[in-house]
C-alpha cells in the first residue's frame, strides 16, 4: 500500500504500553499513533481488537516440511515456499528467518533442499510474490562431511542473518542420553523410510563421524565467519561447559538451552537466550528439556521462536501475559523488538512513528489469540 491509511479504536501494544487509539499509516510506514476516539468514517474500525507488530521469527522449521512433505518427496521448490509462507503469514509472522538444515541427513538429500530452498526464496522475492519478508538460519551440523562444503554454498548471501552450530549426535547436547539425533522434531527419522532402500546405510557410525568432523567443521566455519557481523548461536547447550565455549569463541546466543544450567550460565556470560514458543504452549520440552516456563520465571529468555509450530509464537505471547503475569508489551518484544535488535533489523519490531507498518490485528477469543488482519510495509497481505 503507498498514500495513507487509518487504523482506529485499537488496543495499541507499544513498547512499554497499551494505548487505545488510533495508528496513521503512511507509504508503508507508521506515521502517527493517537490515543482516544477517533471519528474518521475511512479508518479501520478494530472495535477495540489488539494491535500488535507484525512477529518476527528467528527459527522456524517449518519451509522443511512444506519441501518434503513425504518421505523421499521433493515438493516444487517455489509451490513450497508460497505454501510456507502463506502458513506464516496468516499467524501472524511477517519477517521470517528460514531455519535450513546444513550438511545433509544420511545419503537423504538434504544438501539439495537446501539450495532449491534458497533459489526459490530468492526467485519468489524477484517475483514479489511473498506475503511475509524472508530471511535465512542456516543450521550447520558440525558432525557431518559435507557441512562445511553446503555452508559456502550459500554463505556469504545477503538474505543470511543468522548462523547456528548444532551437534546432534546422540548422546550429545540434547541427545546425552542417546536417543534422538540428526534434527529436531524427529524429522530425521521420518524422512528415512524408502531412501534408506535407495541409498546404502553409510559406513561409519553417528559417533565416527562425530570424532571426525566435528572439531575441525567448528574450527572451519568459526573461521569463516570472523569478522563478519551476521549473529552466531550456539544450539541446545546443556552444560555450563558449553556456554563457556560459545562464550570463548563469541558466540554471542544461546538457541534452545535444554537445562537451567545453561541458560543461567548464558545469562551470566550476557549471551542472548532463544526458547522455543511451542515448549511455552505445551507447558514442558517434547524432548525432556527444561520448561520455558521456568526460563521465563528466572529471567533468562530473550527471544521466543516458533521452532516447529508457527502459530506457537502469537499462542505464547497471549499465554504469558495470561498466565504469568507477564504484561503483554514485555511478552510482545519477545517476538517483536528482541528478535528485531538480534538480528539487525532496525526498521521494524515495534509500533513507533517511522518504523515499518509490519502490523497484526488479534482478537482474543475464550483466550485463544487469533489473527484476522496482517499487514507488511502497509499492504494488507492477510
Amino acid at each position: 500500500m503507498t498514500g495513507e491509511a487509518v487504523l482506529k479504536n485499537a488496543k495499541i501494544v507499544t513498547p512499554t504500553e497499551i494505548v487505545e487509539g488510533s495508528v496513521h499509516l503512511r507509504d508503508g510506514l507508521i506515521a502517527e499513533l493517537q490515543s482516544g476516539p477517533l471519528e474518521s468514517v475511512k479508518a479501520i474500525d478494530f472495535e477495540g481488537d489488539y494491535l500488535i507488530p507484525g512477529l518476527i521469527d528467528l527459527h522456524t522449521d517449518n519451509l522443511e516440511r512444506h519441501m518434503r512433505p513425504r518421505n523421499s518427496t521433493d515438493w516444487p521448490a517455489v509451490a513450497g515456499v508460497l505454501a510456507h509462507d502463506a502458513e506464516m503469514a496468516a499467524v501472524g509472522i511477517t519477517t521470517i528467518l528460514d531455519s535450513l538444515y546444513v550438511g545433509g541427513r544420511m545419503a537423504e538429500g538434504w544438501e539439495s533442499i537446501l539450495e532449491s530452498a534458497v533459489s526459490a526464496i530468492e526467485a519468489a522475492q524477484r517475483a514479489g510474490i511473498l506475503r511475509a519478508d524472508h530471511f535465512l538460519h542456516l543450521r550447520a551440523e558440525i558432525s557431518r562431511e559435507a557441512t562445511v562444503e553446503c555452508f559456502t554454498s550459500v554463505y556469504p548471501n545477503p538474505i543470511v542473518r543468522l548462523v547456528s552450530i548444532m551437534d546432534h549426535t546422540p548422546g550429545q547436547r540434547q541427545f546425552a542420553n542417546g536417543g534422538g539425533g540428526m534434527g529436531r522434531g524427529g524429522r530425521g527419522e521420518r524422512n528415512r523410510g524408502a531412501s534408506q532402500q535407495e541409498h546404502p546405510a553409510p559406513e561409519m557410525t553417528a559417533q565416527e563421524r562425530r570424532e571426525k568432523y566435528s572439531v575441525p567443521n567448528r574450527a572451519r566455519l568459526l573461521e569463516i565467519l570472523a569478522g563478519h557481523t551476521v549473529p552466531l548461536a550456539s544450539h541446545d547447550d546443556t552444560t555450563v561447559e558449553h556456554i563457556e565455549q560459545s562464550h570463548t569463541e563469541g558466540i554471542g546466543i544461546a538457541e534452545f538451552p535444554t537445562t537451567m544450567d545453561a541458560a543461567q550460565a548464558a545469562r551470566e556470560k550476557q549471551m542472548k537466550i532463544v526458547a522455543g514458543s511451542p515448549n511455552l504452549v505445551l507447558g514442558r520440552s517434547r524432548s525432556g528439556n527444561v520448561a520455558v516456563s521456568d526460563l521465563v520465571k528466572a529471567g533468562a529468555i530473550d527471544v521466543l521462536a516458533s521452532d516447529y509450530v508457527p502459530a506457537s509464537l502469537l499462542y505464547a505471547i497471549f499465554l504469558l501475559a495470561d498466565t504469568m503475569e507477564v504484561p503483554l508489551p514485555k511478552a510482545v518484544g519477545y517476538a517483536t523488538s528482541a528478535p528485531a535488535d538480534l538480528a539487525g533489523f532496525a526498521d521494524r519490531g515495534s509500533i513507533a512513528p517511522g518504523k515499518r507498518a509490519d502490523l497484526v490485528r488479534v482478537r482474543v477469543v475464550e483466550k485463544i489469540p487469533v489473527p484476522s488482519m496482517v499487514w507488511r510495509g502497509g499492504k494488507r497481505v492477510c
